[in-house]
């Protein structure tokens, strides 16, 4: 429907597009539903954590705890633990906000999981699910593990330092970003619906007027 309606606010006219537009047009208006193949997307999911869970890895096994790497003059490679969130949010509690995050990340996860297996229209919106899932369960497996994150990705700028992250935090943070953008795009898949009913009442009105003349 959402497709077809898209097609007539172009009268027609989808020839000429470029790629990038078929595809955002695509990812707009193209039926699709995540209950399809949802045991892939719940693989992609345990991808990312596996990504994240090896990179972890990587820097607890090649790097003392508290080194420093300068990789650019504006970026370190480090090996700290994070008792806190993302970013070192709640860092200095008192260590109840390790049971915290665990259970927050899993039910978190959980409630995704559940709402791809029910069916997600977007697939935008799917991504980000993918994304803050991996994110969520990567670190509550550090906090199981060790009882907090391990934090690698130091960005500064002269002595302003960013609070240290991970892999997990940026899928999070780019799943997020993606929400964002999926409800941008849904606002926008409404607005040639309302328009086409607007046009077709008018019709309705104009046939309506003229039958009584």
């Amino acid at each position: 429907m959402a497709a077809e309606t898209l097609h007539l606010l172009k009268g027609g006219q989808c020839e000429g597009e470029n790629s990038i537009q078929n595809l955002i047009d695509y990812a707009m208006f193209a039926t699709f539903s995540s209950r399809h193949l949802v045991g892939i997307w719940y693989l992609f999911a345990v991808s990312l954590v596996g990504l994240d869970q090896a990179t972890k890895y990587a820097i607890q096994v090649l790097m003392p705890f508290h080194a420093s790497i300068e990789v650019t003059p504006f970026f370190n490679l480090v090996h700290v633990l994070n008792p806190g969130a993302a970013f070192s949010f709640l860092a200095d509690a008192g260590g109840w906000q390790r049971y915290l995050f665990v259970g927050l990340g899993t039910a978190v996860s959980a409630f995704l999981a559940f709402a791809l297996w029910r069916g997600v229209r977007s697939r935008i919106e799917m991504a980000a699910y993918i994304g803050i899932m991996g994110g969520a369960l990567g670190n509550v497996i550090d906090r199981l593990r060790i009882g907090a994150v391990v934090d690698y990705l130091d960005f500064y700028w002269q002595g302003w330092h960013w609070p240290a992250f991970n892999l997990a935090d940026i899928f999070v943070v780019g799943g997020a970003a993606l929400l964002v953008l999926a409800s941008v795009m849904e606002r926008a898949e409404q607005r040639p619906v309302q328009l086409v009913e607007i046009k077709r009442r008018q019709n309705i009105e104009e046939k309506n007027k003229g039958a009584k003349s």
